[in-house]
């Protein structure tokens, strides 16, 4: 019997897929600017890395969630996939145009937690839509497809700022308050999620379960909170081994990656522009001469901030790249999955350990470029080899719980993870925290020695 599905177009892929760009816009600018959001309301650098836990925290409760109930969803009219989409797009869309306007830091920190479970029951039933439209011999290509568009968003929503700065809007804000170039940015992500959204929507038909009377009979025999829990446990403990062996390759991944998004900007600004978030309640405000210097330094840290954010943009263009080659690539060889994808994680790796020699934002771009190969990677490689290992019917909930994988790490690293390490192993200057990312990264490519599933390696397409 023949199940293969049909072969998709490129426009059909990129139409499925294009969704992702608001969603990377969402994470781009948190990932980008939410520690100096942080800074700015008074966070020390030592604090942020647990200030963030609220972000994985959420992945960690809704992801396997979404997945499950999206596995059993389907109407004629709205599909499968596609109601979780425009639920998470609405509130991801809410929470980011909130987000700067937090007036203290547990406000924040509470924005942060709505704005990644938004952005979470969004995001999975898309990794899953990929799964379920595409044959086995294309998923690769449409993985890397998806790479190609959060690529582009990831360096659009990181140039934000800088260009809004030069476009004649203010970087600079009382003592406490976010700038309004990094509002005006928050905003159109905001717009820009949505909108994107409603286009993969309104362009995209998803296919009906293959058999719809047992689809109904298994979603009725599994009703209920109670059924729901036992399922979601009874897939954990029965978690296919290529699925455990890949979670190895993530965990070191993500950790590396929380750690960039939480501490580049504090590390970067203090090391490469020598320009350190000023304590205010180090100043005596009654001093004119020191208000005025406080003043000159707080400046100074939101050019240098603006200038992180626009380097990290670069590791978006870079995957954008790798994505481009490899699209090309996977839609007329077969490729071995798990070599391509400990290259490009060791050479992310080194791209971080370059950041504590780095002393220019042009280095800074080099080091983003390599860390960004890594990131387009990650983004694809290991859902592709996922994807082959287990059983369709389960694609939406085993994504869901491959999640746990991402968000674990980033956990551990918020709850001083991060601070311990890089303290006990590199020192005690912020700067070490990208050495940590980048070892972090050079052991995720090594464990993909792991993997020894043929045919997550190397889909080969039945004659």
């Amino acid at each position: 019997m023949n199940n293969r599905k049909p072969r998709l177009s490129f426009w059909q892929i990129w139409n499925m897929s294009f969704g992702f760009l608001g969603i990377q816009f969402g994470f781009a600018l948190q990932g980008g600017f939410m520690s100096r959001i942080f800074q700015t309301l008074g966070a020390e650098p030592h604090d942020i890395p647990g200030l963030w836990l609220a972000a994985p925290l959420a992945g960690l409760i809704v992801q396997p969630i979404i997945g499950y109930m999206s596995d059993r969803t389907w109407s004629t009219r709205y599909g499968r996939r596609k109601p979780y989409f425009l639920i998470g797009a609405i509130l991801a869309s809410i929470a980011l145009f909130y987000m700067p306007h937090s007036p203290i830091l547990w406000v924040a920190a509470g924005s942060l937690l709505i704005l990644d479970a938004s952005i979470n029951i969004s995001m999975e039933p898309f990794r899953a839509l990929v799964a379920d439209k595409l044959d086995e011999s294309q998923r690769s290509y449409g993985f890397m497809v998806q790479t190609l568009i959060i690529g582009i968003g990831t360096w659009v929503a990181s140039q934000l700022p800088l260009v809004l700065t030069k476009m004649g809007v203010s970087n600079e804000a009382a003592d406490t308050m976010i700038p309004d170039n990094v509002k005006y940015a928050f905003a159109i992500g905001a717009l820009v999620f949505l909108s994107s959204i409603l286009y993969t929507i309104f362009t995209t038909e998803e296919y009906p379960p293959d058999d719809l009377e047992e689809f109904e009979k298994e979603k009725q025999e599994s009703a209920g909170f109670v059924n729901a829990s036992k399922e979601i446990i009874q897939n954990i403990l029965e978690m296919p081994l290529t699925m455990k062996k890949l979670g190895v390759v993530q965990f070191f991944s993500w950790f590396a990656f929380f750690t960039m998004w939480s501490m580049a900007t504090p590390a970067l600004t203090e090391h490469v522009f020598d320009s350190p978030k000023p304590n205010l309640e180090l100043v005596n405000q009654q001093n004119i001469a020191e208000m005025q210097s406080y003043k000159l330094a707080d400046a100074s840290f939101n050019d240098a901030a603006d200038l992180v954010g626009s380097a990290m943009g670069t590791y978006g263009l870079s995957s954008m790249v790798f994505a481009l080659l490899f699209v090309v690539i996977t839609s007329r060889f077969t490729i071995n999955r798990k070599l391509v994808h400990m290259g490009s994680l060791i050479i992310g790796g080194l791209g971080f350990v370059l950041m504590y020699y780095s002393s220019s934002q042009q280095m800074l771009h080099v080091c983003f470029a390599l860390i960004g190969i890594s990131w387009g990677s990650i983004l694809s490689l290991p859902y592709a080899m996922l994807s082959s290992s287990i059983d369709p019917k389960k694609m939406g909930i085993f994504m869901g719980l491959f999640n746990m994988f991402i968000v674990i790490p980033q956990i551990v690293a918020a709850l001083g993870g991060i601070n311990i390490l890089s303290e006990t192993i590199f020192g005690s200057a912020t700067i070490n925290r990208m050495l940590l990312a980048g070892s972090c990264l050079i052991l995720a490519g090594l464990s993909n020695l792991l993997i020894t599933n043929k045919k997550a390696i190397r889909f080969q397409a039945e004659e």
